[in-house]
């Protein structure tokens, strides 16, 4: 295995919220109040979308607001990552990924291990230039049980709700989390911050029509089917813990220019040089995030899912 490089589950799209179109010669997110689902091939105006974005719509003027879902892992962590992560403004490349004790950064001397602060303590955070940044790996429907579509955020809500979710979901299946029929579902709300306008994030629930003992009978039925077949879930937690602990960053070139161009469109300014060290937090992330929520900032997810904007998503 590659020294360095992350190995992880193989995706086939992506979920988004919104899109990023172009302005007066530059490309600009938009918001908007549904999901997208995209392929993993560009052409001239973006990525081109999946059929799965037409296939999942009752008719072709329906919003997608809901997704069915299952997961890879039956560990929360695996499914959903979520570290502080500073990115270079102009390639979209992490520069330096942490989790408010410890981070890895890249620096004139190569990757580094050193104490993360996290955003309010850190210098090289001024701007919003290091973010909450979130990762969810989810399976739709039943062509490929490996392959995934990835959404990616870095609004608070978001991150907040997936991982209260997974954790949840995990304990009251027994740890049968990759059984359940799950979906994606994106929440409007109102907070004082917004003023009255709707924002949205993304919550993971019940597969619709569904009650939690139907959920847990299905999911019940689908352990005892894979291990009668020889399906080892935990052998394949544990491959997949292995590859992503080999690398310190996961996503690709192509990942990067999209997290440039939505995290950081053209009229923002040039990314910091990461190369001074800080001083470690006792709190966690999940303290941080909340303490930072409650605390202050305008509604919050403002970026969801990678090459596209969101809809006023969760806040600015």
């Amino acid at each position: 295995m590659l020294k360095g490089l992350a190995i992880t589950p193989p995706v086939l799209g992506r979920i988004s919220i919104g899109k990023v179109v172009e302005k007066n010669g530059k490309r600009l997110p938009e918001k908007d109040d549904q999901f997208t689902i995209t392929s993993q091939v560009q052409g001239k105006d973006g990525w081109l979308l999946h059929p799965l974005n037409d296939e999942l719509r009752q008719s072709k003027d329906d919003k997608l607001r809901n997704i069915p879902v299952r997961l890879l892992f039956n560990e929360p962590e695996l499914n959903f990552r979520a570290d502080y992560t500073l990115f270079d403004r102009q390639s979209g490349r992490p520069l330096c990924v942490g989790n408010g004790e410890t981070c890895r950064r890249v620096t004139q001397d190569g990757m580094q291990t050193l104490p993360c602060p996290s955003p309010d303590a850190c210098p090289l955070a001024k701007g919003n230039a290091c973010r909450p940044y979130g990762r969810l790996n989810v399976i739709i429907g039943d062509d490929d049980p490996l392959g995934s579509f990835v959404f990616r955020t870095t609004g608070f809500n978001s991150i907040r709700t997936l991982a209260a979710r997974l954790h949840y979901f995990q304990a009251i299946s027994g740890n049968r989390l990759a059984c359940l029929p799950l979906e994606l579902r994106l929440r409007g709300k109102s907070t004082r911050q917004s003023h009255g306008t709707p924002i949205f994030y993304v919550d993971l629930t019940v597969r619709g029509g569904m009650v939690m003992t139907e959920a847990l009978q299905a999911a019940n039925g689908l352990d005892a089917q894979r291990q009668a077949a020889g399906f080892d879930q935990a052998a394949l937690d544990e491959a997949a813990q292995r590859g992503f602990g080999n690398g310190a960053f996961e996503d690709s070139e192509e990942d990067s220019g999209a997290i440039a161009e939505e995290f950081y469109p053209a009229e923002e300014s040039q990314s910091p040089s990461p190369n001074t060290s800080q001083r470690s937090a006792k709190a966690s992330l999940a303290e941080k995030l909340d303490a930072q929520a409650q605390r202050h900032t305008p509604p919050i997810d403002n970026h969801q899912g990678a090459h596209h904007a969101p809809a006023q998503a969760e806040g600015q």
